[in-house]
């Protein structure tokens, strides 16, 4: 990511700045407000699993709704057209639809901490420990990205300079979450979801006025990019040519499946938001719910992306002095006027501080209670882990500062993030599935077909793609290839391994493999939730309804 001095700057003034104080002010209320409900260490990293499902739902949601969500996908409109439709659509809302009717009962009825301590007891200590390092590792990576992003963004816009921006976004993650644990997070993400809408939808409204409403945008970049730009489908026959480098195959097995199902499904970030709901049906519920939101963010993600490359049409062209993940700063220097400035301005910061404090927050809990608890220090008193995983929190927030810089590497941050879940989160879902559905997958086998489908993207990405060994026309055709080897790869080794290892007895799998239950996953309804409107399989092939509906405006 990069920024000429000046380019993008904006012209804030005192009531910008008085809106962005009321937001930092209201964080910290927050997480004083939420310090109350923290006693024990449960409390601290699940909520003490008391949250309402609709309060998990939004912060669901707004946890994946940070800003290199709103940079990345207005990037990724702004470079591939309407394409970037199909993360939504087919990358995310199937896999949550599986999540909430398939996983959840499964993870929430084993009355798990985290997504790692699941493979604890279905595989064994060996891939416990393999996947928690790698969790955790990636955490602080993608918490990195997020402080990179802002502070580069914020010295662009207004001025300041790198260090303080990422010291101010820092400590505000880390006082809230410090204090109030993952329910002052949650809470956050709910104030920050409506904040980042506020944002959002007037700078996509006054932008399609700008460009003469949506059939003055589909036309003028028909005329420049070409009819397929705004076709979600157009160009993407086996063989065909389009700027993603991707067919529909790709995108199917890449990206609806691989990609997808191995980031909704196993990235601790998002599930954790889960396991703090109140019960088995507002876990269920949690990710069903955060799907319909989803559905509708690329009216104010990805629409402001096509937007910003009609009002600058050299946006991304080598020499311009603008790239792609310029498109949304483009918009608000370009289109608000002050006041409305600052709120999307906060709503851009909201959007970092959500994003970082996801990672961050799920980086403490595994940390703490799947490295440190489980094989450094053991046995010790609730009071000694609640205090490990304040302190751990610290250690999260400085390992983003020194791990931003990475992603400085990637013209497009969606990219780099889009590389990381095809290195870390597809081989964990490869292992999740498989374990999930087979009984006769072996501990043995959960460990070496986590490493391998880890290695094997690594290979394909690092050797094959960067040394041009493969011909693979964009870093996001190679992450989907990539995701497909990982899946690959680690099943067909999960599988040889199996048939030469002992699995366990078929009694220590009750509610970890599907056709098992355990007491926890018989709970039955609360009070309420036995209303139509409230059954998961309603609001889940809803959703999927919806999305598919969602795809006629860009198809033609």
């Amino acid at each position: 990511m990069h920024y000429v001095a000046g380019e993008l700057r904006l012209s804030t003034n005192g009531l910008d700045y008085t809106v962005l104080g009321i937001y930092f002010a209201v964080v910290l209320g927050i997480g004083f407000a939420a310090r109350a409900s923290v006693r024990t260490s449960l409390d601290f990293f699940l909520s003490g699993r008391s949250l309402p499902a609709w309060v998990t739902g939004l912060a669901f949601v707004a946890a994946n709704l940070g800003a290199l969500e709103i940079l990345g996908m207005a990037a990724n409109g702004a470079q591939y057209g309407a394409y970037t439709v199909h993360w939504y659509w087919v990358g995310a809302i199937p896999a949550m639809v599986f999540l909430g009717l398939v996983m959840m009962p499964f993870y929430y009825g084993s009355k798990v901490r985290s997504v790692p301590e699941f493979l604890l007891h279905r595989f064994g200590p060996s891939s416990h420990l393999l996947s928690s390092i790698i969790f955790s590792v990636a955490s602080i990576l993608i918490a990195g990205v997020n402080l990179y992003a802002m502070a580069i963004v914020l010295e662009a816009l207004v001025g300041w300079p790198q260090w303080l921006a990422i010291v101010v976004a820092g400590f505000f993650v880390l006082a809230y979450i410090t204090l109030g644990g993952l329910s002052s997070a949650i809470y956050n993400e709910v104030l920050q979801f409506f904040v980042i809408l506020a944002a959002m939808i007037p700078l996509t409204v006054v932008g399609l006025k700008r460009v003469g409403g949506w059939d003055g945008l589909t036309d003028k970049l028909t005329d420049t990019q070409g009819q397929d730009f705004t076709s979600a489908w157009g160009g993407t026959g086996i063989g065909s040519d389009n700027p993603l480098g991707a067919n529909w195959l790709t995108l199917v097995l890449g990206l609806g499946f691989c990609l997808s199902f191995g980031y909704w499904t196993t990235n601790f970030a998002e599930v954790q938001r889960a396991l703090s709901a109140k019960n088995l049906s507002a876990a269920r519920r949690t990710p069903l719910i955060a799907a319909f939101p989803k559905i509708l963010i690329p009216l104010i993600v990805v629409v402001p992306g096509l937007i910003a490359l009609v009002i600058e049409p050299n946006l991304g062209k080598p020499g311009s002095g603008l790239q792609y993940n310029d498109a949304i700063p483009l918009l608000m220097r370009d289109l608000l006027p002050n006041g409305v400035l600052g709120l999307a301005l906060t709503g851009l910061l909201a959007a970092f501080m959500a994003g970082m404090a996801a990672n961050v927050s799920s980086f403490n809990t595994v940390f703490t209670n799947d490295v440190w608890g489980a094989y450094v220090v053991r046995g010790r008193s609730d009071r000694y882990y609640l205090t490990t995983g304040r302190v751990v929190t610290a250690v999260g927030v400085l390992g983003g500062m020194g791990t931003a810089f990475i992603a400085s590497s990637f013209s497009n941050v969606m990219n780099y993030l889009q590389t990381l879940f095809s290195f870390f989160n597809v081989p964990l879902f490869c292992v999740f599935i498989i374990g999930m559905f087979w009984k006769r997958a072996t501990p043995a086998a959960g460990f070496w077909g986590l490493l391998s489908g880890t290695v094997a993207a690594m290979v394909n990405y690092f050797w094959f793609y960067k040394q041009h060994l493969i011909d693979i026309p964009s870093d996001q055709g190679a992450n989907f290839v990539s995701a497909i080897v990982a899946f690959v790869v680690g099943g067909a080794v999960m599988v040889a391994v199996s048939l030469f290892t002992t699995p366990k007895p078929v009694d220590q799998l009750a509610g970890l493999v599907y056709g098992t239950t355990s007491p926890g996953m018989a709970e039955p309804p609360a009070e309420g939730d036995e209303a139509w409107y409230r059954k998961p399989a309603v609001l889940g092939w809803g959703a999927v309804v919806l999305a598919a509906a969602c795809y006629v405006p860009f198809s033609f």
